[in-house]
């Protein structure tokens, strides 16, 4: 007698935001991995972020959206055969690819109910209001529509080996006491997110009293471009350079988790270094940490609306302050908190 053979669950994720939502998601998909080992799991990411689908662990197939892509994300994803769409973004992209799934499980969040026209290509709507939770548990909470549940731990993500051995070629030259470097990343596509150019300057001094290597990190054009420029223009007066790299996003996330130390702005970076739990330094002004916020135990979190420590206690409803309330002297006394603690060796 024939039996039928098994078919695996065929799953469609739609992710189409920037990085660190990309990154906070990675809990929700280990998850689903875990729940349904044998699922059929794609990911849907946009054009932006797609550099970091190797690192994504958890999935079987890639779809891109973007410029340049045409039709063929379109096509994928309407013959697909999904069995369910997750869609975590709820933009009027995203709702269009959820209906051309035909997906019988169609599921985004509540809150995407109000958009009327938009809310037609759902059949599940998930209540989680992300006002009031973490970015990477207003995600998970969408698994609920697979019946799914789990108490979502950090971002996970893995180093590529070309990424990495893309990172060693550009430590071999510099002089960075066998790895021991701390990375620096000072840029964010929001000005009002940049600290003080003179600051970072004062960090990097401190950082290199402490026989530290330096590895600033940004992009080369724009306001971010700018803006490292004018650090660098503080750090002319400090023997011993940092360098400065702007690589690519495997790159960076490889220079990152060999970091003995990351300081940022609140950007992608903070969950590139929560991914692999380094010892970090998020430095927050405009924005509400509550949502954002690295939650791993060697994680600082400093926002210019605490400007005199540390903080421990996040409130939703918490407001923002200017980044420049945000003082060196605290900056230095997490940097040599965590320096301090034995987990300051680099994790390869």
């Amino acid at each position: 007698m024939c039996t039928r053979a098994h078919i695996p669950m065929r799953i469609l994720l739609l992710q189409l935001k920037r990085i660190g939502d990309l990154v906070l998601t990675s809990p929700a998909i280990a998850a689903l991995r875990t729940a349904l080992p044998d699922a059929r799991i794609a990911l849907a990411v946009d054009t932006g972020t797609a550099d970091l689908l190797p690192a994504i662990e958890g999935i079987d197939e890639a779809i891109v959206f973007g410029k340049r892509r045409g039709w063929t994300p379109w096509q994928q994803v309407l013959t697909g055969r999904w069995d369910a769409c997750l869609d975590f973004t709820g933009t009027d992209r995203s709702a269009l690819a959820s209906r051309l799934s035909r997906a019988p499980v169609r599921a985004t969040f509540e809150w995407v109910r109000r958009k009327r026209l938009r809310a037609l290509a759902y059949t599940h709507f998930i209540n989680s209001a992300v006002r009031e939770r973490h970015t990477s548990d207003h995600y998970g909470d969408l698994l609920g529509a697979l019946n799914v549940s789990t108490a979502v731990e950090g971002p996970r993500l893995r180093i590529p080996p070309s990424a990495r051995a893309d990172a060693d070629e550009l430590r071999e030259p510099l002089d960075l006491a066998g790895f021991r470097y701390a990375l620096l990343h000072p840029g964010s596509a929001r000005v009002e997110k940049y600290w003080l150019p003179e600051r970072w300057a004062e960090v990097a001094a401190h950082l290199r009293s402490r026989g530290i290597g330096i590895v600033f990190t940004g992009k080369l054009e724009g306001y971010e471009g700018d803006h490292v420029e004018e650090i660098y223009a503080h750090l002319r007066r400090i023997p011993l350079l940092p360098m400065r790299y702007f690589p690519e996003l495997p790159t960076l996330a490889a220079l990152i988790a060999d970091a003995i130390l990351v300081i940022s702005t609140d950007t992608a970076v903070v969950h590139l270094a929560a991914a692999f739990q380094r010892p970090q330094i998020a430095l927050f002004g405009p924005t509400n940490p509550f949502h954002w916020r690295p939650r791993h135990e060697h994680a600082v979190v400093l926002s210019g609306a605490q400007s005199d420590a540390p903080l421990t206690q996040f409130d939703p409803r918490m407001k923002g302050a200017p980044m420049e309330r945000i003082s060196v002297a605290v900056v230095c006394r997490a940097i040599d908190t965590l320096l301090a603690n034995d987990r300051v060796n680099p994790s390869r």
